[in-house]
């Protein structure tokens, strides 16, 4: 009895060395699904099967792995792009956020039950975050801002909700360069004469729980062998019949906000059923493959 307490003690101290020195996680955001895939993995050392044969090596490894996701997704989630000058973790630096509120949302992940490696080497569980969740976690008004309506408003048809075509090289306002455009949670539209045509607050908080500001999509999906020629995931938000906006530039710190045509603005701007699109989160806007799935380091 003595020999096995002995040895669960070296196993459980081994255990905590693990937790702190052999933890490891690979993260990436997949934008276009709105979503953070992460996998935690803990290393047990090479040729050691024993754990895998121990019920209670197996818990502590489990609970190992549990403990150790919180520290180790935190940084990922700090570092996302809120808009075109801010991360989460600026926000939480200014009070406009709070790192308690942040675990919260890694709690909320979906978890997949871990799994040793073939040889049980390291035993590793897999999370998943919805975006979305925290996208409406950040709206703070309550009640949807005014969008400009135009002196001079054009004929406008009824759309039933609009995309942005914004997946090439663009020129990059104020700059003498080129961009691709970047997601982030809440992307600004811009018109060529540089007015404000949609931003987070626009966005009707009661949609904001359902759906983000802005779906994002490579440009495969509006190229279908169909009569709207809209992947039929996409056209559940769009619709059969989206305002389609080729993108003419590109603004911000980081080159997250599209700049469309003043002309394609009015469009928007002038229908109150177009308007409707901005205030329900009906837009997408098509972004290069490229940068749709991100890898934190």
């Amino acid at each position: 009895m003595k020999k096995f307490t002995a040895l669960l003690g070296l196993l459980l101290l081994g255990f905590r060395g693990y937790g702190e020195n052999k933890a490891a996680i690979a993260a990436t955001v997949s934008w276009d699904k709105m979503e953070i895939r992460a996998s935690v993995s803990l290393d047990l050392g090479a040729g050691d099967t024993s754990v895998g044969f121990s019920p209670s090596g197996r818990i502590m490894a489990e609970e190992t792995l549990r403990d150790e996701y919180p520290r180790l997704i935190r940084p990922s989630i700090l570092s996302l792009p809120v808009d075109s000058s801010d991360t989460l973790a600026d926000l939480i630096k200014r009070g406009d956020f709070s790192l308690p509120r942040t675990d919260v949302f890694s709690a909320a992940a979906r978890r997949f039950p871990p799994a040793f490696s073939p040889d049980f080497s390291s035993m590793s569980a897999a999370y998943t975050l919805n975006l979305t969740r925290l996208s409406a976690a950040l709206i703070r008004h309550r009640t949807a801002g005014d969008i400009a309506r135009p002196l001079r408003p054009v004929p406008a048809a009824a759309y039933t909700g609009i995309i942005i075509l914004a997946y090439e090289n663009l020129p990059a306002h104020g700059r003498n360069t080129s961009a691709l455009v970047l997601p982030c949670l809440f992307p600004k539209i811009w018109d060529t004469e540089m007015n404000l045509i949609y931003e987070r607050n626009m966005l009707d908080p009661q949609a904001a729980e359902k759906v983000t500001m802005v779906r994002y999509a490579p440009p495969e999906s509006v190229f279908r062998p169909s009569p709207s020629g809209v992947d039929p995931a996409l056209a559940e938000l769009v619709g059969e019949n989206p305002l389609r906006i080729l993108a003419r530039g590109v603004f911000g710190s980081r080159p997250t906000d599209p700049i469309i045509d003043r002309e394609d603005a009015l469009l928007i701007l002038s229908s109150e059923q177009n308007r409707e699109h901005l205030r329900q989160g009906r837009v997408a806007i098509i972004l290069s493959s490229d940068t749709l799935l991100y890898k934190f380091q």
